[in-house]
C-alpha cells in the first residue's frame, strides 16, 4: 500500500523527537545538562506583601546544586531559621525548579527591654529587627513569657493607649501596668474575665484615671484598691 507524503512526514517528526528525547535521558542520567541542577527557585507565602528577601537569601545555597542529591532537609532547615518562617515546606521540581513555600509569624505585640521594642508573633517569637519606637496601638510586653500571648493581647487591646506593659509573674499570671504607674494584679484563673471586668469599670468609673497604685483582682469575688 503507497503510503502519503504526510505519513513520512510524521514519521520523520517521530523519529527526530525519539532521537532528541533519549539524548536528553542519556544526558541527564550522566549528569549533564540544565536540568541535573537546581537553576530556578519559586518562594511563596501567605501573602503577596510578605518581604521574603531574607528567605530568598537562605534558599539560594540551594541554586546550581545537583537535583538528585541536594539535601532538601538541611536546606529547609537553613529557611526555617529565618526569624519570620514560622513554618517551611521545600519541594524539588522535575524541571530543576527549587519551590519554597513559608508560612510566617505574624506581629501582634511589642515585647520591650526598655530600650528597644521588638515586633512579637502570638506566640512569643520575635519576628523583625527591633526599632526604638513604639507603636501606640500594640499592646506591648516585659520580661518572660507564655507560649501563648493571643488571647490576652486581643482582651487588653482596647486599653492598648493606657496600657505601657504587661509582665508575667512567676509563670503564672499576669500584671498590668498603666502609663500612670497603675499596677493591676490579674488573677491565675480566667484573666481574661478579669480585663472585661476591668474596661466595664474604666468606662463606667474612670478607675483607671483616679489617683491610686494598685487594683488586685487575683480574688475574683472582690476587688481591692489601694
Amino acid at each position: 500500500m503507497k503510503r502519503s507524503i504526510m505519513f513520512w512526514v510524521y514519521f520523520v517528526i517521530a523519529i527526530i523527537l525519539g532521537i532528541y528525547f533519549t539524548t536528553r535521558i542519556v544526558m541527564i542520567g550522566l549528569g549533564h545538562g540544565k536540568l541535573t541542577t537546581i537553576h530556578n527557585i519559586s518562594i511563596t507565602a501567605d501573602s503577596s506583601t510578605d518581604d521574603l528577601s531574607m528567605v530568598k537569601s537562605m534558599a539560594t545555597a540551594g541554586l546550581g546544586a545537583p537535583t538528585g542529591s541536594l539535601d532538601l532537609e538541611i536546606l529547609n532547615n537553613r529557611i526555617m531559621s529565618v526569624p519570620i518562617v514560622r513554618n517551611a515546606a521545600t519541594r524539588r521540581l522535575p524541571n530543576g525548579t527549587l519551590r519554597v513555600r513559608v508560612e510566617l509569624h505574624r506581629a501582634v505585640a511589642q515585647w520591650t527591654d526598655g530600650i528597644a521594642f521588638y515586633p512579637l508573633s502570638a506566640d512569643g517569637t520575635t519576628v523583625e529587627t527591633p526599632n526604638a519606637t513604639r507603636d501606640t496601638d500594640a499592646i506591648v510586653f516585659r520580661g518572660t513569657l507564655p507560649n501563648d500571648i493571643s488571647d490576652i493581647t486581643k482582651a487588653t487591646q482596647p486599653l492598648a493607649q493606657i496600657i505601657d506593659y504587661l509582665e508575667w509573674i512567676e509563670n503564672r499570671r499576669w500584671n498590668i501596668v498603666t502609663n500612670d504607674d497603675i499596677t493591676i494584679m490579674l488573677p491565675e484563673s480566667d484573666p481574661l474575665a478579669s480585663v472585661r471586668e476591668l474596661i466595664s469599670l474604666n468606662e463606667t468609673q474612670n478607675i483607671l484615671g483616679r489617683d491610686i497604685k494598685i487594683i488586685d483582682m487575683r480574688d475574683p469575688s472582690r476587688i481591692l484598691v489601694r
